[in-house]
C-alpha cells in the first residue's frame, strides 16, 4: 500500500462534529503529515499539519475548530472537526507534505458534507 487511506467522512449538520482518520502502511508517526481538503474546481489546500516532533499548525479557516492529533500505537493521524460549517464541505486527504508531488501517495479521500 503506497497511498494513504482516509476514513470517517460523512454527512453532518452545521455545528456537529466529525473525526477523520488517516493511515498508511509505513510508520507515519515518524513523518510530517498534513490534512488537505479540496472543493470541486478548486486546488487542494493544506489545512492542518503535525510534524514528527508533534508541532501542529492550522489554516486560519479552521483554527480553533479542528484539531490534528495522532495515535502512535495505531499508526494513525486524526483530524477532529468541530462546529462544522457548510463551507467545510469538501473531500479531505492526508499526505506527507514532502510526498505531495507524487500522485501515487494520494488516497481517495474522505467526503465530508455539511448540510442542514
Amino acid at each position: 500500500q503506497i497511498e494513504f487511506v482516509e476514513s470517517g467522512g460523512g454527512l453532518v449538520q452545521p455545528g456537529e462534529s466529525l473525526t477523520l482518520s488517516c493511515t498508511h502502511s509505513e510508520n507515519i508517526i515518524r513523518r510530517d503529515i498534513g490534512w488537505y481538503r479540496q472543493d470541486p474546481g478548486k486546488p487542494r489546500e493544506l489545512i492542518a499539519s503535525i510534524t514528527q516532533a508533534g508541532r501542529t499548525n492550522y489554516a486560519d479557516s479552521i483554527k480553533g475548530r479542528f484539531t490534528i492529533f495522532r495515535d502512535t500505537a495505531k499508526n494513525t493521524i486524526y483530524l477532529r472537526m468541530s462546529s462544522l460549517k457548510s463551507e467545510d464541505t469538501a473531500v479531505y486527504f492526508c499526505n506527507n507534505p514532502n510526498w505531495t508531488s507524487n500522485p501515487k501517495y494520494w488516497g481517495r479521500g474522505a467526503q465530508v458534507t455539511v448540510s442542514p
